[in-house]
C-alpha cells in the first residue's frame, strides 16, 4: 500500500545510532573492581561495543545464541547489552546473588555458549564450572593487571582489544529476540522471559514519558536496581535514548556511603531501586549528616515502599518519591505513581493515601482486576481481585515452554499473581501477592498494608507480616520486626501503635523481633523462608 510511513525496525541498534549522533559527548560513569571511577562518553562506549561485537563474531557467536552475564552495574556490562543484542544474539543477564545451584540450572536451561563474569563472582562460577555443560568460554570483566589466578578464562580487555572499531550491523527484524532474564524463582525453578528488540524499544519509549519516569537530557540517572534484574528496569536503554548522563554504582549498590558520594559528586538527579537500598542510604545520611542536594526524584518498586521512607526523603532532603510497580514478565514497568490534574486539591491525608498506591499504567499497558470466575471487577478502589495485564511489552509465554501456562490461561492476558484493586482514576493498589494474603475468619487481611503501618513507628527498621495457623480463625497475622540500631520497642507498644492505624480484625496476634529479615536476591522480603522459620509458632491464647 502506498503513502504509509517508512518501515524502519525498532531495534537496540537504532538506539545506538541515535545516541551516537545526538548525544556523543554525554558521559557514562561507573565503579568497577579495577577502577573506582571509570569515565567515558557514549561515543567512546559504542566504539568499544563494536569491538566487542567483532570479538564475539570472531569467536563464533551467531544470531540467537545466548551469551550470559554475571555482572554488576558498570560500563563493561553496558557494552555487553548493546554488542550482543546488536549482532542478533541474546543478552542473558543472570543474577549473581542466586544460590550456585540456581545459577547453574539457569545457565544450562538457557543453553548459554559464553559467560562474561565479574571477578568478584568468579569464585562461584569456578566451583560450578564442571556443571556448565554447554558453556564454551568464560571472560572475566577486567583488565590484564587485575586478572585472578584462573585457568582457561579470557581477559575482557584483551578479548576485545585486538578487534576493529568498525562494524556493519546486521539488519534485524524488530521481533528478533534481544535479551533474556529469569524470574527470581521463589517457588520451583525460575522461568525465562525472552524480550524482543521491539519490546525493549517500546518499553524505553513508554517508560521515559512524562507521566512515567519523566526522563530527559537534563537528567543524571543512577540505576541502583541491578542490570541483571530486568535490564535495570529498562534504564540501560531509556537513559541513553533521551541523552541522560548515566552513573553506574558497580558492586556497591547497597552501600549508603558509596551512593551518597556518587549522587553528590556526579550530581545525580534521578535514581531507582528497591526499598532496602533507600533505607540503607537514609540510615547513612542520618548517621553522617551528609547531603544529597542534587537528587530530585526517586522511583521505588520491587515491594511496597513504607510511608516513613517517602516522608524522610521529602522532609529531610527535598527528594520526591514515586511508587512504581512491574514484573520481569512486563519488561518490567507497568505503573508509576504520578499526579494527575486535581490531586493538588486533595487533603494531606488523601494525598498520602493516593501516593501509597502503585500508580497508573502508562500507554502500552492494559490492566484489570478479576474475581474468582474471571470476571472484571469495577474500578471503584475497593473491589480486589487477581491482577491481569497485557500489552506489547508483556510476555506471551515463558522461554522454552511448549505453550502458555496457567499464568496465560486467558488468551491475550497475563495473570500477575498480585491481588489488587483499581480506582476510578486508574490508580492501582497492590494489596498483596496471592500467595501472601491472609484469610482470617473469611476476611482478607493485607500483609502489605500491615507492614506499611508498622514501618511508621520510628523504632522500626523493617517489617514483615506472614500468616500462621489459628484453630478458630484458620490463620492470623504474625508481625516480624527488625529494630533500628539504638532503639527499643515492646510487643505491647507496637500493638498499641497499630490500634489507631488498622482495623481491629487486622491487629497481629503477636510480634516477633529478629536481627534480620531474609530477602530474595533482588531485595524483596523472602516470606517463604519466614513461613518455614515460624511454621511451628504458637500464637498466644
Amino acid at each position: 500500500m502506498h503513502g504509509l510511513m517508512m518501515d524502519l525496525p525498532l531495534t537496540v541498534t537504532a538506539i545506538m545510532r541515535h545516541v551516537e549522533r545526538a548525544y556523543p559527548d554525554e558521559e557514562i560513569v561507573s565503579i568497577t573492581q579495577d577502577n573506582p571511577r571509570h569515565r567515558y562518553t557514549y561515543a567512546q562506549a559504542f566504539r568499544r561495543v563494536r569491538q566487542l561485537a567483532n570479538a564475539l563474531t570472531a569467536f563464533g557467536i551467531r544470531p540467537s545464541d545466548r551469551v550470559g552475564t554475571l555482572a554488576w552495574n558498570d560500563h563493561r556490562h553496558f557494552e555487553l547489552y548493546y554488542a550482543v543484542s546488536g549482532m542478533g544474539a541474546i543478552t542473558h543477564t543472570i543474577n549473581p546473588r542466586l544460590f550456585p545451584e540456581q545459577i547453574a540450572w539457569i545457565i544450562n536451561h538457557a543453553c548459554d555458549r559464553m559467560l562474561f563474569v565479574d571477578p568478584l563472582v568468579w569464585p562461584v562460577i569456578e566451583k560450578i564450572r564442571p556443571q556448565l555443560t554447554q558453556v564454551e568460554a568464560i571472560v572475566l570483566l577486567t583488565d590484564a593487571s587485575h586478572m585472578p589466578a584462573a585457568s582457561n578464562v579470557y581477559c575482557y580487555e584483551k578479548f576485545i582489544g585486538e578487534h576493529q572499531e568498525d562494524i556493519s550491523w546486521p539488519d534485524l527484524d524488530e521481533r528478533t529476540a534481544c535479551s533474556l532474564c529469569y524470574t527470581s524463582g521463589t517457588t520451583g525453578h525460575p522461568k525465562g522471559v525472552l524480550y524482543s528488540h521491539r519490546s525493549q524499544v517500546l518499553h524505553s519509549l513508554f517508560s521515559s514519558a512524562v507521566d512515567a519516569l519523566a526522563l530527559s537530557a537534563r537528567d543524571v540517572v543512577m540505576p541502583v536496581v541491578p542490570m541483571f534484574h530486568v535490564n535495570a528496569w529498562g534504564l540501560s536503554y531509556s537513559a541513553p535514548m533521551v541523552g541522560a548522563k548515566l552513573v553506574l554504582p558497580g558492586p556497591k549498590m547497597g552501600d549508603g556511603e558509596t551512593l551518597q558520594n556518587l549522587i553528590e559528586t556526579e550530581q545525580v538527579t534521578f535514581s531507582a531501586g528497591v526499598p532496602t537500598v533507600w533505607m540503607a542510604l537514609l540510615d547513612f545520611l542520618r548517621r553522617s549528616g551528609k547531603r544529597i542536594d542534587s537528587l530530585q526524584r526517586v522511583v521505588i518498586g520491587g515491594s511496597a515502599c513504607p510511608w516513613s521512607v517517602m516522608e524522610e526523603f521529602e522532609r529531610e532532603h527535598n527528594v520526591h518519591v514515586h511508587h512504581a510497580w512491574g514484573m520481569t514478565e512486563m519488561s518490567p514497568l507497568g505503573t508509576v505513581n504520578q499526579p494527575i490534574r486535581g490531586t493538588d486539591k486533595l487533603t494531606s491525608d488523601d494525598r498520602k493515601t493516593l501516593r501509597m498506591k502503585q500508580g497508573r499504567s502508562f500507554f502500552g499497558v492494559e490492566m484489570k482486576a478479576v474475581d474468582e470466575a474471571g470476571e472484571e471487577l469495577p474500578r471503584d478502589g475497593k473491589s480486589s481481585g487477581v491482577l491481569k495485564v497485557r500489552g506489547p511489552t508483556v510476555c506471551a509465554q515463558y522461554f522454552q515452554e511448549d505453550g502458555p501456562g496457567p499464568a496465560h490461561a486467558e488468551p491475550g492476558w497475563f495473570a500477575t499473581g498480585d491481588v489488587a484493586h483499581i480506582d476510578s482514576d486508574g490508580y492501582l493498589q497492590i494489596t498483596d501477592r496471592a500467595k501472601d494474603v491472609i484469610k482470617s475468619g473469611g476476611e482478607w487481611i493485607s500483609s502489605i498494608d500491615l507492614e506499611n503501618a508498622a514501618m511508621g513507628h520510628p523504632a522500626v527498621a523493617e517489617a514483615a507480616v506472614i500468616a500462621v495457623p489459628h484453630p478458630k480463625w484458620s490463620e492470623r497475622p504474625l508481625l516480624v520486626l527488625v529494630l533500628r540500631a539504638g532503639h527499643a520497642l515492646t510487643r505491647e507498644e507496637m500493638l498499641e501503635f497499630l490500634r489507631e492505624r488498622v482495623a481491629k480484625l487486622w491487629l497481629p496476634d503477636d510480634v516477633v523481633f529478629v536481627s534480620e529479615i531474609p530477602h530474595t536476591a533482588t531485595g524483596k522480603i523472602l516470606k517463604s523462608e519466614l513461613r518455614k522459620r515460624f511454621a511451628d509458632f504458637k500464637l498466644p491464647e
